[in-house]
């Protein structure tokens, strides 16, 4: 019991430490859903982003003209940029006006004096935000601004990639936190992009921010909660991979992330499950996983995560430490890895070995 008292006030991630209050993950399709089930413009009723398979969507999406496919970037693009199964170029597409129409948004609550100083400021920061995901060579895969916000980015040519990876982050990771200068590779977008940057040209990696994380310490961070709202999230997004005609890809999954990918293993197509600095991934062993995808982890001697017991009473805690020698994962070397969030970071022997195993290159 000492011990899992001691869990549920370390098992955190990436960079907050202070107590916060209780997530509300954020499930369901985005905002618009309403207006785009209503849509008889194609003459046609439009595949629902609640119930039709990425796969269904895919194939209507398909049969659809040039003409019919602007009109409905131009009516619905934050339905169409987060539809699992649409072309990722079109996705692209629809994503950059997403935001350029929230940033507008916000622009003016930022002048809104009848807003608060404090609304006003949040406003602009979110301005702020978006306009640097509308940065030329940006490839934003997924964007939604409910929450705390959710976004998902392309490092690469997804479309001609030989080889796909995604990074599913920890907590403490959001719309704000997706990419940032001090301590860039603890960062979803910072490990991609490093990823990216250590692989052949012919691999593109995904930073996934696509489901609530915990913030600071807390029972959401101790607990499998959020992250079984996560796990469909994230079954659905690589189904869509799939639809699309991309390579089955490898997940690496940071910290509370790997919780995320441990929930989500027995329904995902996947070359290979990476993880590292991970709290667990409530299985007794990789057989437990559920997957024929080969299971790695990684941690350093550094990473504070190997202090919190790997236990688990009801919902509190996450299970066996992936990198004990009982749980059957192969062993990613990490003698270079200085601490929780540095994985990624250059000249790392993980890093090294994360850029081998996306491209298939180990045996």
């Amino acid at each position: 019991m000492a011990g899992l008292v001691l869990a549920s006030t370390l098992m955190t991630a990436t960079t907050g430490w202070a107590s916060t209050g209780r997530q509300t993950p954020v499930t369901g399709p985005p905002p618009g859903v309403t207006a785009w089930r209503s849509d008889t413009a194609t003459g046609r009723e439009l595949p629902d982003p609640a119930r039709a398979t990425p796969m269904e969507v895919h194939d209507f999406l398909a049969d659809l003209t040039e003409r019919q496919l602007t009109v409905l970037v131009e009516r619905h693009p934050l339905v169409l940029g987060n539809l699992d199964g649409a072309p990722v170029a079109l996705r692209y597409t629809a994503n950059a006006r997403a935001l350029a129409d929230a940033r507008a948004e916000e622009r003016k609550r930022a002048a809104d004096q009848r807003l608060s100083g404090e609304e006003r400021d949040r406003a602009a920061e979110r301005a702020e935000r978006y306009r640097g995901l509308l940065e030329p060579g940006r490839q934003i895969l997924a964007f939604d601004p409910r929450g705390r916000g959710q976004v998902a980015e392309v490092f690469g040519d997804l479309d001609g990639a030989r080889h796909v990876a995604v990074v599913v982050p920890g907590s403490d990771i959001d719309l704000d936190t997706f990419d940032r200068s001090g301590n860039p590779y603890g960062t979803p977008a910072g490990m991609a992009r490093s990823l990216a940057g250590a692989t052949d040209g012919q691999t593109a990696v995904i930073a996934w921010v696509g489901y609530t994380t915990p913030v600071g310490i807390g029972p959401d961070a101790a607990t499998g909660r959020l992250a079984e709202a996560g796990a469909p999230r994230l079954r659905r997004f690589v189904e869509g991979l799939d639809a699309v005609g991309l390579p089955d890809p490898a997940l690496f999954c940071h910290s509370y992330g790997s919780v995320v990918c441990g929930l989500a293993a027995p329904h995902l197509r996947m070359t290979d499950l990476v993880v590292l600095g991970s709290p667990g991934m409530r299985a007794a062993d990789a057989g437990s996983l559920g997957t024929t995808a080969r299971v790695w982890a990684a941690r350093s001697a550094g990473d504070w995560i190997g202090k919190v017991p790997h236990l688990r009473l009801f919902e509190l805690g996450h299970g066996t430490d992936p990198t004990a020698p009982g749980f059957g994962a192969r062993r990613v070397p990490a003698q270079r890895v200085s601490g929780h969030s540095d994985y990624f970071a250059p000249g790392t022997d993980a890093l090294a070995a994360f850029a081998a195993i996306a491209e298939g290159r180990t045996a």
